[in-house]
């Protein structure tokens, strides 16, 4: 713990840009942007599925958008980049308040997911993962505890809010904070960058040698090359496409639950204390047993939760599956935050990383509409519990072929 706190200390103004930036993504998640769905479609007039479709295609296209735009972070300044990315989310925002037809809602969100879980949560990662070398785990998981704070305060706020003002002026009050108090904060705590930059072009941080890429880097072409990737690249995902489903749903399996939205969305308060603790315990058990050793146990909460839904009722039972899917989240934040780097380096991580986010951006636009498509042909919460617990254990079953641990070419 003191070499924990030590390690704050020395790196506080950085490791507050990654947790505040992390924050800031919070407002275009899935389970944030789940908490406008029953307005939203009774405003557009929108079933389950087409609402699910919209949101998929949306998220699609911030996938394509990140592939792009991501690796850009390997040839722009990060004072630079964070700037643009804060004027995306701004603007985003904005398009949510006053979009008028269903056409501009889709660029409404289509804006909010590419600002928001697409470039905000890679700035955050890509620049932790590269500039603390053999303490990325700790980095990941300290800056991954501001999306835990927005987790926690953003559902009760925006429900307080919608209930107040109305779902589109609360859209426009997130926007305006965004602007106010966001974007000043973030550059301030990327003053002497600059610095920090040119330290890592001159001396390089070391790879542990037990797990490192042994002094080779890969390109973006060649890690599509590498057998590996595909092996193991399903586990990573496979927690944030359930998660998608189920809180894009959350009103949904509230209803069918008996469960008030007001206790689901305090709930996440057990969903963030869980991500936190899982957070501190992995962080530092990535850096020295490595994020590829732990991978394969990371969901098993997540089976846990599933399995809670499939087969029980009362209220207390929101509150296990918010904690169960806490803590695999704040596994699968430390251990992704330093999985890529560990195996490919970090000379064209942004790349990398920008390829991998786009592919959860993919993954995770299928859940919803699929979901929604379950939902309206009458199929229960629970069977799709059993579903996604089925997906699960197929994604994990992988990252025990021989193959996935076997050295790249």
């Amino acid at each position: 713990m003191r070499n924990y706190l030590t390690f704050v200390l020395e790196n506080r103004r950085f490791l507050a840009y990654g947790l505040l930036f992390t924050m800031t993504s919070s407002v275009g998640h899935t389970y944030f942007i789940g908490l406008f769905g029953a307005e939203i479609r009774a405003e557009f007039a929108l079933s389950h599925g087409s609402f699910g479709s919209i949101y998929s295609l949306a998220t699609l296209g911030s996938g394509l958008a990140v592939i792009w735009l991501g690796r850009k972070i390997d040839d722009v300044d990060l004072r630079h980049y964070t700037a643009m990315v804060c004027a995306g989310l701004v603007a985003a925002c904005f398009f949510m308040a006053l979009a008028p037809g269903v056409a501009l809602l889709a660029l409404a969100l289509f804006s909010l997911r590419l600002a928001g879980p697409g470039l905000t949560v890679h700035a955050a990662t890509t620049s932790m993962a590269r500039y603390f070398g053999g303490q990325r785990g700790k980095a990941a998981g300290i800056a991954s505890l501001g999306q835990t704070v927005g987790e926690a305060a953003l559902p009760l706020i925006a429900v307080a809010l919608i209930a107040a003002i109305g779902w589109r002026l609360t859209w426009g009050v997130l926007g305006t904070a965004v602007a106010i108090l966001i974007v000043p904060a973030v550059l301030w705590m990327l003053r002497g960058h600059g610095e920090r930059h040119r330290r890592l072009l001159e001396d390089p941080p070391a790879e542990p040698a037990r797990r490192g890429p042994s002094g080779r880097q890969y390109t973006r072409r060649q890690v599509l090359r590498d057998p590996r990737f595909y092996l193991i690249l399903p586990a990573t995902l496979a927690h944030l496409v359930i998660l998608s489903g189920l809180f894009f749903h959350q009103v949904h399996l509230a209803d069918t639950k008996g469960w008030s939205l007001t206790w689901l969305a305090t709930c996440f308060v057990g969903y963030a204390v869980a991500k936190v603790a899982s957070v501190l315990v992995l962080g530092p058990l990535v850096d020295r047993l490595g994020a590829q050793r732990i991978l394969p146990y990371y969901m098993a909460p997540t089976g846990m939760a599933l399995l809670a839904l499939a087969l029980f009722d009362p209220p207390g039972i929101a509150l296990f599956y918010m904690m169960a899917m806490g803590a695999s989240t704040g596994a699968w934040i430390t251990i992704s935050g330093a999985l890529w780097a560990e195996i490919y380096g970090i000379a064209h991580l942004g790349a990398v990383r920008a390829l991998v986010q786009a592919l959860l951006l993919f993954s995770v636009a299928l859940a919803p509409p699929a979901m929604g498509w379950l939902i309206d042909r009458g199929i229960g919460m629970e069977a799709i519990a059993v579903i996604c617990l089925g997906f699960g254990a197929g994604c994990t079953a992988l990252l025990f072929v021989p193959a996935a641990r076997q050295p790249g070419n």
